[in-house]
């Protein structure tokens, strides 16, 4: 792809029309407000978890959200591009202020050799509707994440700072590149379905995307771009005075989250994670304003926003968001909480799997329901990292795929956050994919530059019948070759064949997993700015497809930790994938509900320990570095004492 790159097209062609809207601003609260958020009703009887209270935005509110960032915009003589989505990526409304650039430009590579996504032009709108998302999905009743906070924990190094080299990468390393427009799972305004709604970009690390809360419930985000770049920040040591960060924050006023849920108060690692850069102090007084005042247009965008008016969003939790609480016909434990298609059928019923053609024995319904049953038990036994207050229960997505990466059950709990839906079915399909005896012979059939990375991998293990299904390997153990430092950080060292090299690598080229959905990304942007009529289909990767089907990898692959390959004694059947705490309680949920489900059932469990990737050693220099399997923490639970619980399994 280096020279003539073939997605620059996007340059030219990317004015979006405009037409007028308007709608009467409503009243939620004062500047700053945001304090600690009312406490949830509690569980029903007999459940652990409470249920969100149904609150959404209305019209009005998405009209004053807009008319606030704008107010914020003129008061600092910039034009702005401000969209606003709710909870599940409905898109519901993007604006133009007069003078708002169409485009904004992705940043290149550190060596300016640009590959994949650096370096592109792309539409204004695109990023603002992709901060929303982000700014949305990422948060809960229990934790309030921004694309700034986003930006910290998708880098290299976490803390990432020029002073902070030689650490590990951010734990969400790769979360980017989810949502994505080509993804089987996140819905599109045209098909029908209510949410999770695809994102044109994926998720955002750059600043200027906040979460809208009403009442302590996360009802939405807003997003918004007037510097023209389409970024990060590679220093989370200063502070920035950020433009986009100042306008979507005045946007937020009355609709703040709560302070004490904010990511400033949560911790990874140790580290405080950040939220924003500007305080509410440094913006104007906004409230008040007016959206038919407001000077600027709506602009449709296509396959996301008509640009007829402001629109209402769903009360997230009803059938109308497309995520609801499960009935016994859908899962046996009451908590749980499934994907619906809008007219009550569950979209990912538990069933057994569709593979028998390949298989001597595919996973049966009753295994499906057990794996995700005993999963599900473990999450909510579990003592939560990212979520506020200390002591929260876990709260996650589980996803469960057979051998073709078909789903055979989506569960979870009821305020897990939305981004962990999307990612939990990456993270079940990656770890299915690369144990399966397939994974080499479809990487080496896809197009462009995929099928190397077989032979830098081969290369870099020492073995040339890797990825031919003689290890297992979880979503730890290929994020460890993902990485653009191996070991993880270590400065100096060679990158993980999986990788770009360092001097190549941001975050919007993070190797095999970008370079399987370029041609998806590619095709959607020239779709979006009219330059292609035709969408990228309904399955990322060009991969082949499975029985005339889908890739097995049909919404791109994961490369951060939470998964675990399904097998039978040494036959690989499929892949579990959990997403939405922090990634030792994912890679728990996973690995040890897995275990139980295999003691409850019999049959089906995690992979023999001899073929585990942990097995697999690497020479680096003159020391051997072994790969990583699972990480699980060390005294886990709420109601039990025990520690080191996946010892030994």
């Amino acid at each position: 792809m280096r020279g003539g790159r073939t997605i620059c097209l996007f340059a030219g062609a990317l004015l979006l029309a405009s037409c007028g809207g308007g709608d009467s601003p409503s009243s939620n609260g004062g500047a700053t407000g945001g304090g600690p958020p009312p406490p949830p009703p509690p569980p029903p009887s007999g459940s652990v978890y409470s249920i969100p209270p149904a609150e959404s935005l209305g019209a009005a509110d998405v009209g004053t959200v807009i008319a606030q960032a704008a107010a914020e915009a003129r008061s600092r003589g910039a034009a702005a591009t401000i969209a606003v989505t709710d909870r599940v990526g409905n898109v519901l409304a993007v604006f133009a202020m007069p003078g708002a650039a169409p485009t904004a430009n992705i940043p290149g590579a550190p060596n300016g050799d640009n590959i994949d996504v650096q370096g592109l032009t792309i539409p204004s709108a695109g990023a603002a509707i992709a901060k929303a998302i982000t700014g949305a999905y990422l948060s809960s009743g229990g934790n309030a994440f921004s694309t700034r906070t986003a930006s910290m924990i998708v880098q290299e190094h976490f803390p990432p700072a020029p002073t902070t080299a030689g650490l590990e990468s951010g734990p969400l390393f790769g979360v980017q590149f989810s949502q994505l427009p080509c993804s089987d799972l996140s819905a599109r305004a045209s098909d029908g379905l209510i949410g999770p709604k695809r994102s044109p970009l994926g998720l955002a690390a750059d600043p200027g995307g906040f979460p809208l809360y009403r009442n302590g419930v996360v009802v939405g985000g807003v997003g918004v771009i007037a510097d023209g770049v389409y970024g990060l920040d590679t220093n989370v040591l200063d502070r920035d005075t950020d433009l986009d960060e100042a306008i979507a924050l005045a946007g937020t006023v009355g609709f703040e989250a709560p302070v004490a849920i904010r990511a400033d108060r949560i911790t990874a690692d140790g580290t405080s994670l950040r939220y924003t850069d500007i305080e509410y102090p440094q913006i104007g007084s906004v409230a008040g304003a007016s959206f038919a005042g407001t000077d600027g247009a709506l602009v449709p965008v296509t396959g996301y926003y008509s640009g007829a008016g402001l629109l209402a969003g769903s009360a997230y939790g009803t059938e109308a968001s497309g995520i609801r609480p499960s009935t016994l016909a859908d899962f046996s434990i009451r908590d749980a909480f499934v994907l619906s298609d809008g007219t009550g059928a569950n979209r990912f019923p538990v069933r057994g799997g569709t593979d028998g053609a390949d298989l001597s024995a595919p996973i049966t319904e009753a295994e499906a329901r057990a794996i995700l049953e005993e999963a599900f038990t473990i999450m909510s036994r579990a003592r939560a990292q990212i979520r506020q207050p200390l002591d929260s229960r876990a709260q996650v997505t589980i996803s469960l795929v057979d051998t073709r990466g078909r789903v055979l059950g989506i569960v979870r709990s009821p305020d897990a956050p939305i981004f962990g839906i999307d990612v939990s079915l990456q993270k079940a399909r990656t770890a299915n994919f690369f144990s399966g005896s397939f994974a080499a012979s479809e990487l080496l059939a896809a197009p462009g530059e995929v099928p190397q990375f077989v032979s830098r991998l081969r290369t870099f293990l020492g073995d040339p019948q890797a990825l031919t299904g003689a290890f297992a390997f979880a979503d730890r153990s290929g994020g460890n070759l993902s990485r653009p430092y191996f070991p993880d950080g270590e400065v100096g060292q060679p990158h993980g064949p999986l990788s770009r090299p360092i001097a190549q690598f941001n975050p919007f080229s993070t190797g095999l997993q970008s370079a399987l959905v370029l041609g998806n990304l590619a095709q959607h942007l020239g779709f979006v700015t009219g330059a292609s009529g035709t969408d990228t289909p309904r399955n990322c990767t060009g991969l082949p497809g499975v029985d005339g089907g889908n890739t097995r990898l049909a919404n791109g692959i994961q490369i951060f930790p939470g998964s675990v390959p399904v097998y039978r004694g040494g036959q690989l059947v499929g892949g579990i994938g959990v997403s939405g705490d922090g990634i030792d309680q994912d890679d728990m949920i996973s690995f040890l509900g897995l275990h139980n489900a295999g003691q409850r059932v019999g049959g089906i469990g995690n992979a023999p320990r001899d073929i585990r990737a942990d097995r697999i050693v690497v020479q680096v220099g003159s020391r051997q570095v072994r790969l990583r399997y699972v990480n699980c923490p060390f005294a886990p639970f709420l109601d039990s004492a025990a520690q080191n619980v996946c010892e030994g399994l």
